[in-house]
């Protein structure tokens, strides 16, 4: 059996080339729209999946996350080209770490926290498993958000409705 950091790793280059069929049609003049007054803009929604890609590396790197005490920046974009720049550049740093990742890594402790409060506490197994789950749920909010711009939705798993093959 392969070892789990390259069982991570493929599903981790999987998720993401879904991930940029999704980012890399989000249209420029769209930045700012919404489809709900108590939902957030596509630019919030598109920087925080394309971050969420970078979180494999946080959690390999780190024991935690202080939302108190937080260095973790997500950059400011306001087009997709330079949104598809940062998802590169947070695909290439995980990619970086999980290939020098040690197996056993997986097993130490990782929390999420804002100072004394503490949200979760995982091994960085199951955090990574927790940041798949992120970024699948933020992609399909995003299409749902695609879908009411009348945008084709690209196939995550298969073929969508606006498949030709369908």
């Amino acid at each position: 059996m392969e070892s789990m950091i390259k069982l991570l790793l493929k599903e981790f280059e999987q998720e993401a080339n879904t991930s940029r069929k999704m980012l890399s049609i989000v249209p420029n003049n769209k930045y700012n729209w919404k489809p709900h007054e108590k939902s957030m803009p596509i630019k919030s929604l598109v920087t925080h999946l394309a971050d969420i890609h970078s979180w494999i590396e946080m959690v390999l790197k780190t024991t935690e996350l202080d939302f108190a005490n937080n260095t973790h920046q997500i950059e400011d974009v306001n087009d997709t080209i330079s949104l598809i720049t940062f998802f590169d550049n947070c695909i290439e740093r995980t990619e970086k770490a999980l290939k020098e990742a040690k197996v056993e890594l997986l097993d130490e402790e990782w929390m999420l926290r804002s100072g004394e409060q503490i949200f979760y506490e995982y091994t960085k197994y199951e955090a990574i498993r927790m940041s798949f789950g992120q970024l699948i749920h933020h992609r399909a909010q995003l299409g749902v958000y695609l879908r009411l711009l009348d945008i084709p939705i690209p196939g995550s798993y298969g073929p969508t409705a606006d498949d030709s093959t369908f």
